[in-house]
């Protein structure tokens, strides 16, 4: 089990090295898109929870 975690950990420490080797860069402003229909969904959520708070 120990060998199982020194050989993650040191994969994970080899990973981590080449990946900032490589000179990752982020994005400046994410793509947003439009969420269509949450509107709904909010609305058919609050309707089923006040149908089960009916109940009760």
């Amino acid at each position: 089990m120990k060998s199982i975690m020194r050989q993650a950990i040191l994969v994970a420490m080899t990973m981590s090295t080449w990946l900032m080797a490589q000179g990752i860069t982020l994005p400046d402003e994410p793509s947003q898109a439009p969420i269509g229909g949450l509107g709904l969904l909010a609305a058919l959520g609050g309707a089923m929870a006040y149908k089960k708070l009916r109940k009760k």
